[in-house]
């Protein structure tokens, strides 16, 4: 039966049916019955046999509905910030009953295009308990994009979507520019004090050779992030009103940057695998000449060469609409696959070799204070300020980016940004409250565990 923006399709299934009923639908013709062998490029429905073996009737109805809700002006949620595909709902009836929990979940799958870019899909359902109308939720429902479209599995029968969500709204994307900003600037503010703090240490403990190389370290990747703050102010700034040329540097800048920080935080991780792992007389000449080598050196050829092939330019994040709300001068939307590798692809790989290395040193560490090779007892909280800061210095924090997708990911953003801002700070009170003012003693961080044996010796 149809009427405007209704389409119904009623059934009536055995309870002894052997297979898997398959249904078809679309936004102009409404739902059918599907043939195990066609093929189309219309949505589909999968009901599981379970559903209905598990009944005490001999047939049931099925009803399958599908609904133009703009047409209808129904499942309208309020300040709802997704967009319905096609403006289509699908509703899944079994008998008179409530259907829910099943192991072998109700497939949908809703077919489209190529959606456009910050832009992410998301199987709902309607919850009619949700708020004072009722709203779109995602419970029970996962998410499988495809290249034909985007497949849901739920585990209940009811009404079904599928809800474009924007990456970010306009208001979200200016708070969260406001918040870097403020952030940004507070985090340089402590990379130089940390930076300036590091250096006096390393003029003090002129004997102390293996604890001058750590504080090289540190000064290094404060210095990673001073300029990684500054490059984002920058771009942030004059992104809007820069000449192509000057978008084209400020981006490579901004993007150098950011694999100086990576790759510094990849060269803590190796130094403490150096002094906690190889600990048999390590010795390397000009040690710490050749990783500012490698920590300035290496982002500079993999931009270099992001240049070549035109990576860099204007970046534009929009709304579904098209609505421009954020300008950066970044890697371009045609070259996207750069972002993947050199960013996501090559700090996947720096984390997880740093929680490998936090792991084995975090062993090591318990290991010592077991056998009484580590000097003087801890307390409580200086062990957790070690671990935080570890954890700052390995870029853990970092790790929060692979969760800004998808509808919590305006919460999620907010807490990234907020804690990368703040690493400099927790570094600071970590060198701080460690270093000083027992600056002769070698129990100022997990690197300095080991003080009379000097079981590691890594010098210039």
């Amino acid at each position: 039966s149809e009427m405007a923006g209704l389409k119904v399709l009623p059934l009536n299934v055995s309870k002894a049916v052997t297979h898997d009923v398959l249904i078809t639908f679309s936004p102009m013709e409404g739902p059918r019955m599907l043939n195990v062998t066609e093929e189309g490029k219309a949505g589909k429905i999968l009901l599981p046999r379970e559903i209905f073996q598990s009944l005490s009737s001999q047939t049931v109805r099925v009803v399958v509905t599908v609904l133009n809700i703009q047409q209808l002006g129904m499942f309208e949620e309020v300040n709802q910030t997704g967009q319905v595909l096609d403006d289509t709902v699908v509703g899944i009836t079994v008998g008179e009953t409530s259907v829910s929990g099943l192991q072998d979940p109700v497939q949908l799958t809703f077919t489209h295009g190529q959606l456009p870019h910050g832009v992410t899909p998301q199987c709902v359902f309607w919850d009619a308990s949700k708020g004072q109308a009722g709203g779109w939720s995602s419970s029970g429902c996962v998410t499988w994009p495809r290249d034909e479209g985007t497949a849901c599995f739920c585990d209940h029968l009811t009404f079904f979507t599928l809800l474009l969500n924007p990456a970010l709204d306009r208001p979200t994307a200016q708070a969260l520019m406001t918040v870097a900003a403020v952030g940004c600037g507070v985090a340089m503010a402590f990379s130089i004090f940390t930076m300036a703090f590091c250096i006096f240490l390393r003029c003090r403990l002129r004997s102390e050779e293996t604890l001058r190389i750590n504080l090289g370290l540190h000064v290094n990747l404060m210095g990673s992030l001073l300029l990684l703050n500054l490059a984002f102010l920058l771009n942030s700034g004059l992104s809007g009103v820069t000449q192509p040329g000057t978008c084209k540097v400020l981006g490579g800048l901004t993007h150098y940057c950011l694999l100086c920080c990576f790759t510094w935080m990849a060269l803590e991780g190796c130094h403490l695998y150096l002094l906690f792992v190889k600990v048999l007389g390590t010795y390397i000449h000009h040690y710490l000449a050749k990783l500012c080598l490698v920590g300035w050196g290496f982002p500079a050829l993999v931009v270099g060469v992001a240049g070549v092939i035109g990576s860099y330019g204007e970046y534009s994040i929009q709304t579904m609409e098209h609505q421009v709300i954020a300008h950066l001068c970044w890697i371009t939307s045609r070259h996207l696959l750069v972002h993947y590798i050199t960013n996501c692809g090559y700090f996947g790989l720096i984390f997880l070799f740093n929680m490998a290395v936090f792991g084995v040193v975090t062993q090591k560490s318990c290991c010592l204070r077991g056998t009484g090779a580590v000097q003087g007892d801890r307390k409580a909280w200086k062990v957790a300020l070690v671990v935080v800061g570890l954890f700052c210095l390995l870029g853990a924090t970092w790790a929060l980016a692979f969760s800004t997708h998808g509808i919590s990911s305006a919460p999620m953003l907010y807490f990234f940004t907020i804690l990368n801002s703040l690493q400099g700070i927790f570094i600071f009170i970590w060198l701080v409250v460690l270093y000083y003012p027992k600056t002769k003693e070698t129990t100022g961080s997990l690197s300095h565990t080991v003080r009379h044996d000097k079981t590691t010796t890594v010098s210039q």
